[in-house]
């Protein structure tokens, strides 16, 4: 049986090891290739296996907080709050990951029935049973069963790749409800939006979600002009160019290395001073390093371009708490406010949550009588302060002189998680004693929404 509990390293590969005997001759040692790819594969399924009674843990948690929440007279669109970061904190994922698993879980349970067998006897992973639920997620009930009756419930999946599966549903969801993904296709329009996010070797991708038209054409638009300049002898890449072309004409600079518009860049005072080589902090990009060179150039191209406007320092104590920062404002809400998203890195305090802060949260809720301070306040994104909110949920701030700033979660189910704010860059020395970061404010748009206290 495969063993329960918290799976130490010892307890797989004795699991490991009895697999493998168990699907060889009594006597023989010796461990062939086959034997290694059949268990990989049972192991797969039994992760699929895993997956589908998860999906059947996650529904009846959610009908029992509902109920519970409804014995206790919360309001119906209050009901069940919170259990979706129950089950991220639980399966070690964000808080938005979490609610997409509990609505997977919830259509598992009432219209695909035939997608959760499959996913219970290993036929479909937990991702391709998404790809079928989202496909199929503008149906009613009855056709969204006729479909994956049709897919699931057949031999039709077995050795169907993830794309070609995708077409299969969307094929039939087409000739079911035409008006109903028309539907879905205007609601996708409205939801179109631009992201960024951080990528390895200091980039980012730029992203937009576009409808298709709209996207084709300001794809050939750049094209159009890259190869143009191609052919005038540019001796850019066109990869290189359409990138460049979208950033001068997003920003509306005469060439792309000109634009400054990086915020708050946490660099210590060593790296700043070319000595160092901590890694600097992006608070506006989360997640976001940038080794301590490439941050120098980045310091003084803008101080080249005159569009670095004031640098700032936050101090640390030698345990690598923030302890204060040389801002006339500091006291007030709105200088709480930046210390704390520099603090927090940009990032929500909640465990395995990758938003970006766009609340400051009072650990001990204010209206309990917690105070308004850099130890009691922490940054949080908007559903992890929602969730917080929902009853049996508390936090506390671990008071701990060695480790930085610590707030413990507890659930309503009695578990415990807790988070660290991450550690500020810092110079190599030991001495002195209260190490330096110095935040480099450079030029800000004037359209840019500054995070709210």
């Amino acid at each position: 049986m495969f063993p329960t509990g918290l799976l130490e390293a010892q307890e797989v590969r004795r699991f490991r090891d009895d697999a493998l005997a168990a699907t060889r001759p009594a006597g023989d040692e010796v461990v062939t290739d086959r034997e290694r790819v059949d268990l990989i594969a049972e192991l797969e399924r039994l992760k699929s296996a895993a997956c589908a009674l998860q999906a059947e843990l996650t529904v009846d948690l959610d009908a029992s907080v509902r109920s519970r929440d409804a014995r206790h007279g919360v309001a119906p669109e209050r009901q069940g709050r919170g259990v979706a970061s129950q089950i991220a904190l639980a399966r070690q994922e964000s808080p938005a990951r979490g609610q997409v698993l509990l609505g997977l879980a919830k259509d598992l349970a009432t219209d695909l029935g035939c997608t959760h067998q499959a996913l219970r006897e290993g036929r479909l992973n937990e991702y391709r049973a998404q790809v079928v639920a989202k496909e199929s997620g503008c149906l009613g009930r009855e056709d969204r069963a006729v479909i994956d009756e049709d897919v699931c419930g057949s031999d039709l999946i077995d050795g169907l790749g993830t794309g070609a599966l995708a077409g299969e549903v969307r094929k039939r969801v087409e000739a079911a409800d035409p008006a109903a993904v028309c539907r879905r296709n205007a609601k996708a329009e409205s939801e179109r939006r631009v992201g960024l996010r951080p990528t390895p070797d200091t980039m980012v991708y730029l992203s937009g979600l576009l409808p298709v038209t709209q996207g084709v054409a300001a794809f050939a638009s750049l094209t159009r002009a890259a190869e143009s300049l191609i052919s005038q002898g540019d001796g850019r890449a066109k990869g290189q160019l359409m990138a460049d072309l979208l950033v001068e004409r997003l920003t509306g600079q005469a060439r792309a290395t000109d634009v400054g518009v990086t915020v708050d860049l946490v660099i210590s005072d060593e790296s700043l001073l070319g000595a160092g080589h901590e890694s600097a902090t992006l608070p506006d990009l989360p997640g976001c390093t940038i080794p301590a060179q490439i941050a120098r150039e980045v310091i003084a191209r803008a101080l080249r371009a005159e569009t670095v406007s004031w640098i700032r320092s936050l101090y640390a104590d030698p345990s690598g708490r923030l302890v204060a920062m040389t801002s006339k404002q500091r006291l007030a809400p709105a200088g709480l406010a930046d210390f704390l998203v520099l603090r927090d890195q940009g990032l929500c305090r909640t465990p395995w949550c990758d938003a970006p802060v766009r609340h400051i949260d009072h650990v001990h809720p204010h209206h309990h009588g917690g105070e308004t301070s850099e130890t009691n306040t922490q940054g949080l994104c908007v559903a992890c302060n929602l969730a917080k909110q929902a009853q049996g949920w508390s936090q506390r701030v671990i008071q701990d002189d060695a480790v930085a700033h610590t707030v413990e979660t507890t659930t309503p189910t009695g578990h415990r998680h807790r988070s660290h704010a991450p550690a500020p860059p810092r110079p190599a020395r030991t001495s002195p004693p209260r190490p330096r970061s110095i935040v480099v404010e450079l030029y800000r748009p004037a359209t840019m929404i500054d995070y709210a206290a």
